[in-house]
């Protein structure tokens, strides 16, 4: 019996879903660089770990229901609609086992994550460790940065504006402590 920490930062807070947790999500997570530098496939700029772009932000952990590590990724992955279980990071104190995927795309958030859970009693963490993808054709289209994504966001308000509320309603319910610079142009810009 493993007691397992899921991290959130996103849409998983406020809207878990399927996620079995074992309690509501509060804002005791890891400090981790995050950034809106993802686009869905919706459309919404979505918040992923980027350690080149992201800002440091508290985050939200919950205890999972779930008490094998197996089967609360799998619970994560099917909440997140990823094709792939290999889309969920984690690690895992007692052995040491990180998720492969993860370690490429955020190293040095993989320490910090398991330096938090270790600290904070939990045999094991999960996350979603997605990466971004703006600047692939059909979504951003250009490399990343605040302007870039602004840009994106006008696009979409000129091209769909139901697509563009649902990005900023996005946004707009992120939890408070997730304050990134993308989040304070877009509250300038399109206050609500």
């Amino acid at each position: 019996m493993m007691k397992i920490a899921v991290l959130a930062w996103g849409s998983l807070v406020w809207d878990p879903r399927e996620l079995h947790a074992a309690a509501p999500f509060a804002p005791n997570g890891p400090l981790l660089p995050i950034e809106f530098c993802r686009v869905s496939g919706d459309g919404r700029l979505t918040l992923v770990i980027d350690e080149a772009f992201g800002i440091v932000c508290k985050t939200y952990s919950a205890p999972s229901a779930i008490q094998s590590l197996d089967e609360a990724v799998e619970n994560l992955r099917g909440r997140e609609r990823m094709s792939s279980a290999g889309e969920v990071g984690f690690v895992e104190s007692s052995s040491g086992k990180q998720s492969d995927v993860a370690m490429r795309r955020h190293p040095e958030a993989i320490a910090t994550i398991a330096a938090w859970s270790t600290a904070n009693g939990f045999d094991a963490a999960i996350w979603t460790a997605l990466e971004s993808n703006f600047g692939e054709h059909g979504k951003g289209g250009e490399p990343f940065s605040v302007t870039a994504a602004t840009r994106y966001l006008e696009r979409l308000a000129g091209q769909d504006a139901a697509k563009f509320d649902r990005a900023l309603d996005y946004i707009r319910k992120v939890p408070p402590e997730v304050d990134t610079p993308v989040r304070d142009e877009v509250t300038k810009r399109w206050p609500a």
